[in-house]
């Protein structure tokens, strides 16, 4: 096919961010300097964000058979660019700079965090299997050096390869569920293959094993149970800002194009497959929320979060008709916000890069009579992940309970309710932590100045967006309105 000028236009996001990619390596080569490398990526990325008004303007429209930019990728590519520039900000705050912070090269980290958000924009437009794996692929190589980024803290470099090996591993399924899946249905197209498993009425046996096989692949990234063990030790290891873009952009790109694939191929999430995916969100919501009750370490407790907040979104899934696309939408932008503050906080505490990440929840008992401000943003973050009304995480539940109601879900519903009520209990312990009367021991703490900083900046805009969004959402939701799936041809 030709390519026009309509086709650069609605690719420019990931052009952009291509070529950002390009201009941070060779001024890497040409002179290490963590604050022009910072700012290179930034300029880059903001200049990605705005590129997505006029791909707007002239989509839905088909790049190749692979790609589709319509507004459904449009709004993916401008969660996970924010999400990203939330992470490379964050960044710039933790590793420090001149003498102090992290002692080894900083600048790669933002070349990794650039080149993994490109394969997330290529994950969220997919609408072909080999684009789905190519951006996959994008997506994780990455992140397999941003995990084991800070090389000299085995933590980092366990997490690192315990996520390479594991990660291989469902890749490995993925694509023998691609094979089976094209043997049935004689095509890669995600359009192609619904047409091909509505003909026959319900998918065939070999169509069902290629799609498990496939969904055991993504519910690996997406940390579901029973395949979510990674999760925790991870989240522990990785340095803050790299644990931040695995828990959003990495997660929301996955989930997107899961959504995708299941919208543009109904008879994939008819059958079995359907009772398959009610029983693996009942147990990721109670498991992951039980195992959360237990720990003692803020990141480890956000791990086992995440798997519970994924079981939630698997509600809608499930649904899949009437509200279940913008509830997913909605929970996803809430979330993303939610887990950025959170994470945020843990980075500010733990910069400059000082050795070991400020996780442990003891080191946050009393932080109310050291940074009162930091404190109020955490306890944001905390009622919002609760999904406590007048935050932005009550208005992401409230739309999942919805649909689950919609499409009367019972069993489904009822579970989210009790992993909710379960969950109250563990964001609350973080909460009474942080206002305890503080033992006189020093420990890491955040920069006196931190509010006047980039990070400090982002974060407390974080908070008072997941503050505004819980009071005022309909902006949030008439932007995930409009962004539904459009059919070409």
């Amino acid at each position: 096919m030709d390519l026009t000028l309509q086709h650069f236009i609605a690719l420019a996001p990931l052009l952009i961010t291509s070529l950002t990619v390009v201009v941070v390596m060779l001024a890497i080569a040409w002179r290490r300097n963590h604050s022009q490398t910072f700012l290179l990526s930034v300029a880059g990325l903001n200049l990605a964000l705005l590129s997505v008004l006029p791909a707007l303007k002239v989509s839905p429209i088909s790049v190749t058979s692979l790609i589709q930019i319509d507004h459904f990728a449009c709004l993916y590519i401008a969660l996970i660019l924010v999400a990203t520039l939330a992470c490379v900000t964050l960044a710039h705050a933790y590793l420090g700079d001149g003498g102090s912070g992290y002692p080894g090269n900083r600048e790669e980290l933002y070349l990794l965090i650039l080149m993994a958000s490109a394969g997330g924009m290529v994950l969220v437009s997919a609408q072909h299997l080999s684009s789905l794996f190519i951006g996959l692929e994008l997506l994780s190589v990455p992140v397999y050096g941003l995990i084991a980024y800070a090389f000299f803290n085995k933590r980092s470099l366990e997490a690192g390869i315990k996520y390479m090996v594991l990660s291989a591993a469902g890749s490995a399924f993925l694509l023998f569920g691609m094979a089976l899946l094209y043997a049935d249905a004689g095509s890669l197209q995600f359009a192609e293959i619904g047409r091909a498993l509505a003909a026959t009425g319900k998918p065939t046996s070999l169509a069902s094993l290629g799609l498990a096989m496939m969904f055991v692949g993504l519910a690996f990234k997406l940390s579901l149970v029973p395949f979510h063990l990674w999760t925790p030790d991870v989240y522990e290891g990785a340095p803050a800002p790299v644990a931040a873009f695995l828990a959003t952009a990495s997660k929301v790109a996955v989930f997107a194009v899961v959504v995708r694939l299941f919208q543009l191929s109904p008879a994939a999430s008819s059958g079995v497959l359907t009772t398959v995916l009610e029983v693996i969100a009942v147990a990721s919501i109670l498991i992951g929320n039980l195992l959360a009750v237990t720990q003692t370490n803020l990141k480890r407790l956000l791990g086992f979060s995440s798997i519970a907040h994924f079981g939630y979104l698997l509600i809608a899934l499930v649904a899949s008709k009437g509200l279940a696309l913008e509830a997913i939408g909605v929970y996803l932008v809430t979330y993303v916000i939610t887990s950025l503050g959170a994470f945020g906080v843990i980075t500010l505490m733990s910069s400059p890069y000082n050795g070991r990440d400020a996780d442990a929840l003891y080191e946050y008992r009393g932080l109310f009579w050291r940074r009162p401000y930091l404190t109020a943003v955490l306890t944001v973050m905390m009622l919002s992940l609760a999904g406590i009304p007048l935050t932005a995480g009550f208005i992401g539940k409230f739309y999942i309970i919805a649909t689950g109601v919609q499409s009367q879900l019972w069993w489904l519903t009822g579970s989210l309710v009790i992993g909710s009520a379960i969950g109250v209990f563990y964001y609350l312990r973080v909460m009474v932590t942080l206002y305890l009367i503080e033992p006189n021991l020093r420990r890491h703490d955040a920069p006196f100045n931190w509010e006047q900083r980039t990070g400090g900046v982002m974060l407390l805009a974080i908070a008072l967006l997941a503050f505004a969004l819980g009071i005022y959402p309909q902006p949030l939701l008439d932007l995930v309105q409009h962004a539904g799936f459009q059919l070409i041809g």
